[in-house]
């Protein structure tokens, strides 16, 4: 899948198993709707931060060689910056 541009909504939006579970991990946005089955976390952590930025959970648990690892499989895009008001 090509990799596109969201924003923090759009990622929002995709919180439960039907509309498909998106994270943030610093600005990069997973889909990880095939993946939660495969979590040694568990899915309940996943399906617990779907649609949310993840990154300060994600880092204290996990480091680069995971994202290495799976960033190709479940990466879908990048979340575009917000106008600063």
């Amino acid at each position: 899948m090509a990799e596109k541009s969201f924003t923090a909504a759009d990622v929002g939006s995709h919180n439960t198993p039907e509309k498909g579970l998106y994270v943030i991990i610093d600005k990069s946005v997973y889909n990880v709707t095939d993946f939660v089955d495969e979590h040694p976390g568990g899915a309940k952590i996943l399906k617990r931060f779907a649609g949310k930025d993840a990154s300060k959970q994600f880092w204290k648990f996990h480091n680069e060689s995971v994202l290495k690892k799976y960033s190709a499989k479940l990466k879908i895009g990048e979340v575009q910056e917000t106008a600063k008001l």
